[in-house]
């Protein structure tokens, strides 16, 4: 309950603009009390765009008015931003800040949409206490963890479909060191005799390795802390110009096992 205690106290209401069409409509509600008599009042109109609107007069003096409700409507054809406020002798008192969607009502009470439901506002919580998984049937993601930019652990398996991975292919060159962070898939270009460095073994990293040759060239591999091959023996390049190698990497957090995909392509 608001209640108005002197004759410099009203209840006013502006609005962030003006009203697309059409201005929204309030109604106050009020009890004079005199110390001997309750006296009812009421008061009903228009607000005007950014012009303070007096939603409650201040009462007589030796009068408390006890304010029993206000509803401001919004009849517009655009979402609106009000601003009510005590005005205690030209001072403004905010009392609430409010952006009511076409056909919602304000009220002391609340904010109602257009069925009469109440709504709620949603605010922003500060996660950095906050323990344990948000379910998904509840508004969160189910992430468990998270580690890196935009990196997830989900808790379940999830089926992914028509997913892509990132390509990467640097200029023509001789010497390469790998590195995940530009692409799973890099593609190689050898214009020379060559040699490609892969990144340290992490576990259960996989990535592949295009090689692709502009004339008969050596290919020599390192990195990758120790690498293995089927059959412990390197493949032999194609190295025909115009041919492709295609190489599959998987790693263990200390070997690396490389496996040929296709050659001759």
């Amino acid at each position: 309950m608001l209640i108005l205690d002197a004759t410099t106290k009203s209840i006013v209401v502006a609005m962030s603009g003006a009203a697309a069409t059409t201005n929204p409509s309030f109604v106050s509600a009020w009890s004079d009390d005199t110390g001997t008599a309750f006296t009812e009042g009421e008061n009903d109109g228009a607000l005007n765009g950014t012009t303070s609107v007096t939603l409650v007069a201040a009462p007589a003096a030796s009068t408390r008015r006890l304010i029993k409700t206000i509803y401001i409507s919004n009849t517009d054809t655009a979402a609106v931003t009000l601003t009510v406020s005590m005005n205690n002798n030209a001072t403004l008192r905010q009392i609430v800040k409010v952006t009511l969607n076409v056909g919602d009502t304000w009220s002391t009470d609340g904010t109602t949409d257009t069925n009469g439901a109440l709504k709620q506002t949603l605010g922003s919580v500060n996660l950095s206490s906050v323990t344990g998984t948000l379910a998904v049937a509840n508004g969160g993601t189910g992430v468990t963890t998270s580690s890196g930019t935009g990196s997830v652990m989900l808790n379940t398996n999830p089926t992914i479909t028509n997913y892509v991975e990132t390509l990467y292919a640097p200029s023509a060159g001789s010497s390469f060191t790998i590195s995940l962070a530009n692409g799973t898939i890099q593609e190689i270009s050898l214009n020379a005799n060559g040699t490609i460095t892969l990144p340290s073994s992490v576990a259960g990293k996989s990535f592949t390795i295009i090689v692709t040759y502009s004339g008969s060239y050596s290919l020599t591999w390192s990195g990758g802390g120790t690498l293995k091959w089927s059959g412990g023996t390197t493949p032999t390049a194609t190295s025909t110009s115009g041919k492709y190698d295609i190489f599959n990497f998987y790693q263990d957090g200390t070997n690396t096992y490389g496996s040929v995909y296709g050659l001759n392509y």
